[in-house]
């Protein structure tokens, strides 16, 4: 599978915020903002805030999508269109053949901008060409797609697995080199996946071994829950030091197979998205890391290219899209990378709490507790 390709350093999101405040002090000196002259008419901006951004999203397993992606890019749309706009939205339940006739509907409902996050990168592109032929721009949101997509909202992904890579490490310290660790990978029609596991393996190749590895059709909890058990059958149980899990829904089901096969301590297990369980898990020791993307950033990003875009806001557009990324059919996609964090016991507080992604009370529900009085994190 074709990687996509990172070209150029992001900058912090202060540098961003003053760059674009300059530009559009700069155009506000010559009595122009964005098209918008000194009488505040618009000059060039191609639509008001009566629009429609379709969104598309890839399923219902990853729980951040549907608690935490979806509203905030609603409430963000109502907010920067004065509660004219809308969202048009849905849910491909892990079917490339479903979100390609969503899409083909929303070009047929002529929304102005779609965000796509794709099931299959490479089905849907024939879909991406039918929008821009109509004059519809295509946004990739957390997965790139292929095809003519105006830009791309995401994280650096393969920084993501070097993240995890780097906490197996952690974890094994000097038994890391006799250590047998199993990679249970994403979906393959993911590109993303693809990247995971380059920074995965760019920290763990040559310094551990690896034992067993797999990928996951459709990111299925119950696909990595099977593949744990034929690891543990092909490995043994206790000779498995680490596993790799690329999200938190199969490091849930990991290590489900892991306590029925008669584990009684649970080995290093990684994750991704910061899903609520998880930082339960993470909390209580059962689960040795997550990735924490701070799902804010980059659905506020995403809401907010995408009204820009329609509305002709270019000041504010480029300087969200800082980056420039390649897909396998296309160079130099305009990009918005956000940063990401390993989320551990130890900084529970700072990143979800802190974020306001929960809060103590959802995390320390009773069976949980005792571990979260154990690291100071208390419910009110």
């Amino acid at each position: 599978m074709s990687v996509p390709t990172l070209r150029g350093t992001p900058l912090p999101r202060l540098a961003i915020t003053l760059a674009a405040s300059a530009s559009a002090l700069a155009l506000t000196a010559c009595g122009v903002v964005d098209g918008i002259g000194g009488n505040g008419v618009s000059a060039s901006a191609t639509k008001g805030d009566d629009i429609t951004v379709g969104l598309l999203l890839p399923d219902k397993d990853t729980a951040r999508f549907e608690n935490f992606d979806r509203p905030i890019i609603e409430k963000e749309v109502a907010s920067l269109t004065h509660g004219k706009g809308r969202v048009d939205y849905a849910n491909a339940e892990a079917s490339p053949a479903t979100q390609s006739r969503q899409l083909r509907r929303m070009v047929d409902r002529k929304v102005d901008v779609v965000l796509v996050d794709s099931v299959d990168a490479r089905a849907i592109a024939p879909d991406v060409r039918k929008a821009k032929a109509a004059g519809i721009p295509v946004i990739a949101y957390d997965r790139l797609a292929q095809g003519p997509i105006d830009a791309y909202v995401s994280h650096d992904n393969e920084l993501v697995g070097e993240v995890q890579g780097r906490a197996i490490l952690g974890a094994l310290g000097d038994r890391a080199a006799t250590s047998e660790v199993v990679m249970m990978n994403g979906d393959p029609a993911d590109p993303n996946t693809a990247s995971f596991k380059e920074g995965a393996l760019g920290e763990l190749k040559n310094k551990v071994r690896i034992a067993e590895e797999y990928d996951t059709a459709k990111w299925s909890p119950a696909v990595a829950g099977a593949n744990m058990k034929k690891a543990i059958r092909a490995v043994g149980l206790h000779d498995i030091a680490a596993v790799y899990s690329a999200n938190d829904g199969m490091a849930g089901a990991v290590i489900d197979a892991l306590k029925a096969a008669g584990a009684t301590r649970i080995p290093p297990v990684t994750g991704q998205d910061a899903n609520l369980d998880a930082v339960q898990r993470v909390v209580s020791g059962e689960q040795y890391m997550t990735v924490y993307k701070s799902f804010l950033d980059e659905a506020t990003d995403a809401a907010q290219m995408a009204v820009y875009k329609v509305q002709g806001r270019d000041i504010q557009y480029d300087a969200l899209a800082q980056d420039k990324v390649d897909s396998p059919t296309d160079r130099d996609i305009p990009a918005a990378l956000v940063p990401v964090v390993a989320l551990t016991k130890d900084n529970v507080k700072d990143t979800v709490i802190a974020d306001g992604v929960y809060t103590a009370a959802q995390i320390c529900t009773p069976k949980y507790r005792s571990a979260c009085a154990a690291i100071g994190l208390t419910a009110p």
